[in-house]
């Protein structure tokens, strides 16, 4: 099967750096911040849509300042500001053993997922690592998943979306793809369900499990 991974709150941990650049942010732009604790929501959804909502705002142009704000702390510190969860690496290794083609599908831009995940020692277990543009373009998870199955000639029937946000949930499901959640990273089991997650894994070792000699996603 050809299995796409979302990378936030899926593979990796962000946290700190996506929280610290968002105060960062923030600061440029002299708006105060919530305690970085209170932030968690803004790890999933498109950096834009949450910076608009922290700012309160839905002029553009201010947005795309914040954004820039935003970069230039996050593209030379915080994407490294991150970690790989417990038994990521070991579940790639194994489910490229059972034959499965793994891709990265996420909201992020893809120049900077490709450093995070070529940083962390993972890059090899990817047949192809895709994000949004730095413009926006592809930023939600419906169009990049569409995306990545034009490019690649790669049949729905054959595909699977795990990740720990609705959002993942929801694109999957505009492209007729099943989609599965992880329950480590900021999505709630409650969320991934309502949003029509097939499954909800609770360790990296339940997805090798479940994708163990699946071929197609009907098999699941």
């Amino acid at each position: 099967m050809h299995l796409f991974f979302d990378l936030d709150g899926t593979l990796t941990d962000p946290f700190e750096g996506i929280t610290r650049c968002i105060a960062h942010a923030l600061a440029v732009m002299g708006r105060p911040c919530p305690p970085l604790a209170e932030l968690r929501w803004c790890i999933g959804p498109p950096l834009r849509k949450s910076l608009a909502l922290l700012l309160g705002t839905d002029d553009e142009k201010l947005v795309e300042k914040t954004v820039s704000a935003y970069r230039e702390r996050f593209g030379t510190v915080g994407l490294f500001e991150n970690r790989v969860y417990d038994g990521i690496p070991e579940m790639l290794q194994t489910l490229a053993n059972f034959g499965h083609t793994l891709y990265v599908a996420t909201a992020k831009p893809w120049i900077f997922a490709e450093r995070i995940v070529e940083h962390f020692g993972l890059s090899g277990h990817f047949k192809g690592i895709y994000g949004c543009e730095l413009d926006g373009a592809r930023g939600d998870k419906t169009s990049l998943i569409a995306y990545i199955l034009d490019t690649e000639s790669i049949d729905s029937s054959e595909t699977a979306m795990i990740g720990d946000r609705e959002h993942d949930i929801i694109g999957a499901k505009a492209n007729r793809i099943p989609s599965f959640g992880v329950l480590w990273g900021y999505g709630t089991r409650a969320e991934l369900e309502a949003s029509g997650a097939r499954a909800c894994f609770g360790s990296p070792r339940e997805i090798t499990t479940a994708f163990n000699g699946a071929s197609d996603s009907k098999s699941l």
